[in-house]
């Protein structure tokens, strides 16, 4: 009997080594890994130079604290920053973290309580992050949560106009809602974001946990969008998979997170940021970006077509290597079939297949996946399950 609690549904797989965007269980098995640690494994499994980076730290120094200068920190800091929208940079342990931070903030900044966010969205399972997400299944059993919460329907431009007002501190949004369903957020609606936002001195925050450190295309999704938000969130992908999250605000928010009002006392230790600082120099200088578009651009016009002949699929969505694949039926079937074909995918809600490859895979293991995908679902028997 295991000692661990059993939060998780965890498959009968124990992965024990990885390269790229392969996966090797403890009996031999190689699988394609398009689960990606779940969006996190951005550079893929054991990339040679965030490795290396971190022996080095390890070697040199893992942790002191925030009370002295840290180095690697400011060099992390001034690259998200020279690299996005933001001028300041917290550094935490995880999305939830940086979520947290950014409620913090919001609130203290503007003096405000409410917050708007939205259904189906996901921002984490610490009780200040939880209350920021949309979904039921993930509140039940807690008690009352942070109380000035509200929720909107997502995409819904007049549903947002009629919600906010000059109470709102902050609205909190998804450019593409990862767990609520791979569902991406309409121009139209950005663009009201960026009105109410502007018309009642609200802050926006964006949070780019699953979608950042270049899984669209980008090295974050709002910059497709002509946003400018206040504050976003990363983590995930920030580290390849060292614990790592980072809050992003713009300057006018500074006065409010001065010295004692906001810690962490892991967040940016010297490891992480060896981490961070490795990774983020392959994203932004390596070409990389403009290889997600076009190896994301191939897959979901090749599924796009592929959908149009099989009637199971109702909508198949995403940007750059974040793609889902919306069924009529459940999709778990499917996932364990595709597992049966040595081809690891996720679900996001219970129709949606989720496809997050990491950003390095090659041409030929996308088209082995799309092949696993298609045949998937051309077996009948799996879609009246």
């Amino acid at each position: 009997m295991s000692a661990l609690f059993p939060t998780y549904a965890r498959w009968q797989l124990e992965p024990v080594s990885g390269e790229g965007a392969l996966l090797v269980d403890s009996s031999g098995v190689t699988y394609l890994d398009f689960v990606a640690g779940i969006a996190v494994c951005n550079l893929g499994h054991c990339h040679p130079k965030v490795n290396q980076a971190v022996k080095e730290q390890v070697e040199s120094l893992w942790h002191v604290s925030n009370l002295f200068q840290i180095k690697q920190q400011e060099q992390a800091a001034k690259t998200l920053t020279d690299y996005s929208v933001l001028d300041k940079v917290f550094f935490c342990n995880s999305g939830a973290e940086a979520n947290e931070a950014a409620i913090k903030l919001a609130r203290k900044a503007t003096g405000k309580h409410k917050i708007l966010s939205f259904h189906q969205s996901f921002h984490g399972r610490t009780i200040g992050s939880m209350s920021a997400t949309g979904q039921s299944k993930v509140h039940e059993g807690y008690g009352p949560l942070l109380s000035e919460f509200e929720y909107l329907p997502y995409n819904d431009e007049n549903a947002l106009s009629d919600a906010v007002d000059s109470e709102v501190a902050a609205i909190m949004v998804e450019v593409i809602q990862g767990e609520g369903g791979v569902t991406p957020m309409t121009q139209a609606f950005a663009d009201k974001l960026k009105e109410v936002t502007e018309l009642h001195g609200c802050l926006l925050i964006i949070d780019e946990v699953q979608t950042g450190i270049g899984r669209t295309g980008t090295l974050f999704a709002y910059e497709q969008y002509g946003l400018s938000p206040d504050i976003i969130t990363a983590a995930k992908g920030l580290g390849n998979g060292f614990p790592v999250g980072a809050m992003l605000g713009k300057e006018h928010l500074t006065p409010y997170f001065q010295a004692g009002s906001h810690g962490s006392t892991f967040g940016g230790n010297p490891l992480a940021m060896a981490a961070v600082n490795a990774v983020l120099k392959e994203v932004v200088t390596e070409n990389l970006l403009e290889d997600v578009k076009k190896k994301g651009k191939w897959v979901i016009n090749e599924l796009i077509d592929f959908s149009k002949k099989m009637d199971e699929i109702v909508e198949v969505r995403g940007k750059g290597l974040m793609i889902g694949i919306e069924c009529k039926h459940e999709a778990a079937p499917l996932v364990a079939a595709l597992r049966e074909q040595k081809l690891l995918v996720l679900q996001a809600g219970p129709n949606v297949l989720r496809l997050l490859p990491p950003l390095v895979v090659t041409n030929e293991q996308l088209e082995q996946a799309v092949e696993a995908v298609k045949n998937v679902f051309k077996s009948s028997t799996l879609l009246t399950q």
